[in-house]
């Protein structure tokens, strides 16, 4: 199913709005095209620059940095989320199926679009995997966090909460079992593919190996 969205994205992240300007919207997709094929170490804005036919200079009257656009990023990323679970779950009145949805939507890649402009979702997801920890693993994250520029984060990670508080309303912590419902995943996914032996991958579990393992994690606690 295709959807067309836009997300109001924190104006203290960018300098200048990117969906303001052709080469802005250009500059994120390639943005996500580059940060997945090199990795956010090797990203480099001089490297972007060539990717969108342009000078660095313009791509620093959008971003301060690297670090801001991965923000940009992400936050986009989150906000398209929590439009999805809040969509998926919209019909469904069983709050038991409604946890397995979210864990299917956290473990699994997104459907992909028709649309040639849109970013690539698999590659949004494969980023939110291997890069999204670098966006507050920082030493100025307490700085950063004043701007609000994880309110999307925070808001997805209420949305589930709230499901999972609905599921079992003694349970104590909702917002925490929330945080590493969607940090597992992330780490699970990343480990099953780089470092399976931390892991209990195996080829019998190879395709739903991190929503089998979340599933379970979260049923068991929640009872």
């Amino acid at each position: 199913m295709e959807f067309q969205v836009k997300f109001a994205i924190n104006e203290k992240i960018f300098l200048r709005n990117p969906e303001s300007s052709e080469v802005g919207k250009l500059m994120v997709k390639k943005a996500i095209d580059l940060v997945y094929e090199l990795g956010f170490e090797h990203f480099t804005f001089k490297k972007l620059a060539i990717e969108i036919n342009s000078t660095e200079a313009t791509i620093y009257r959008y971003f301060e940095n690297k670090h801001r656009l991965l923000l940009y990023i992400l936050n986009w990323y989150w906000c398209y989320m929590e439009f999805l679970v809040t969509f998926k779950l919209q019909n469904v009145t069983d709050k038991k199926e409604q946890l397995k949805i979210i864990v299917h939507l956290l473990t699994h890649e997104l459907a992909e679009s028709a649309n040639r402009f849109d970013y690539n979702k698999k590659y949004l997801n494969q980023i939110v995997i291997s890069e999204s920890s670098k966006a507050y693993l920082v030493k100025d994250v307490a700085a950063i966090n004043k701007d609000e520029v994880f309110k999307p984060y925070k808001d997805l990670c209420v949305k589930i909460a709230e499901v999972i508080s609905a599921y079992n309303p003694d349970y104590k912590f909702p917002r925490s079992l929330s945080t590493t419902l969607i940090e597992t995943s992330h780490h699970q996914q990343f480990f099953s593919v780089n470092l399976p032996k931390l892991t209990d991958i195996c080829s019998e579990n190879m395709l739903d190996f991190a929503f089998q393992f979340i599933q379970d994690l979260l049923f068991q606690v929640l009872g």
